[in-house]
């Protein structure tokens, strides 16, 4: 394998983990911010409120998003075999 293969894979590994984490990180990121905003505007300094949502709203989307991220992994693990196969060759 030449160093260009080996940085595409490097590449293609960055960009499928980006791919999978994105939505929960995203969805974590906008429920905490509505919930600070919330929490601001009322006054409310209870501390399990910055967290159950945010944990509920993550796993919601874990589950929604998960066919969609094993059809990610899968082409993912199908590349990597492949360039198994041909660096065998």
């Amino acid at each position: 394998m030449s160093v260009a293969e080996i940085s595409e894979i490097g590449r293609q590994l960055m960009l499928t983990a980006l791919l999978v984490t994105l939505p929960a990180v995203l969805i974590g990121l906008v429920v905490g911010l509505v919930v600070s905003i919330f929490q601001a505007v009322t006054s409310i300094n209870e501390q399990t409120l910055t967290f159950a949502p945010r944990i509920v709203a993550v796993a919601l989307t874990l589950v929604i998003t998960t066919p969609w991220t094993l059809k990610i992994l899968l082409a993912f693990t199908h590349q990597m075999f492949w360039h198994l196969m041909e660096a065998g060759r």
